[in-house]
């Protein structure tokens, strides 16, 4: 029997404590990490893991425990440094139809060709969606094009290419996001070139 209790997570969060006592019910982490490889490409490797906190019953009278895998599965993509998927492998080490789940593996080879910078959530849909696809796969893709951002900008600060002093492309991730709008006090004070203060009305 699971028990309510008010800090049910062991994990330290910056959101303010629950006034009411929870019961723990499902858990879904979703891990990514990227990898230089020697040849010049890199390697982005996501993986989804749920469970649940509870038993339940499941076919031929058989019980799932709680902290075993509902869903488990892995996703590899290579990119080259344009963004673009050269290779890409999907397996499952748990799922709840078993080979009728993982049986759509072989489809994510669909994914190379694609670029994570240039539609890539757009053409995961057309690829994948519905019976073409597997849903939880197919939410691990979405994962991929930030990471594939931080994995390169990292790379490029390493290496002394910054684009902060570019003068001939805005980098691609200004204006993607409030904290990075081009009127914002980030990109005036990293991006200066790029700045461009907010134009009002007079009226205020």
């Amino acid at each position: 029997m699971i028990g309510f209790n008010l800090a049910a997570s062991s994990i330290s969060m910056p959101l303010p404590p629950p006034s009411i006592a929870r019961e723990p019910m499902h858990t879904r982490t979703i891990t990514v990490q990227s990898f230089a490889r020697e040849d010049g490409l890199w390697d982005l490797e996501a993986s989804l893991l749920d469970v649940k906190s509870y038993d339940f019953p499941i076919r031929n009278g058989q019980t799932h425990k709680a902290g075993d895998p509902v869903h488990l599965m892995h996703l590899r993509i290579t990119i080259d440094s344009s963004f673009e998927i050269v290779d890409a492998v999907a397996v499952y080490d748990a799922a709840p139809y078993q080979d009728n789940c993982s049986s759509i593996s072989h489809a994510y080879r669909k994914l190379v060709g694609l670029n994570l910078l240039k539609q890539f959530r757009q053409g995961v849909k057309e690829r994948f969606g519905r019976s073409a696809g597997c849903t939880h796969m197919s939410e691990l893709a979405q994962v991929l094009p930030t990471t594939a951002v931080q994995t390169m900008a990292g790379r490029r600060r390493s290496s002394g290419e910054s684009e902060i002093y570019r003068t001939d492309k805005q980098p691609f991730h200004l204006d993607g996001c409030h904290a990075l709008r081009l009127s914002g006090p980030v990109v005036e004070e990293f991006y200066p070139i790029w700045y461009r203060p907010k134009v009002t009305d007079g009226m205020d």
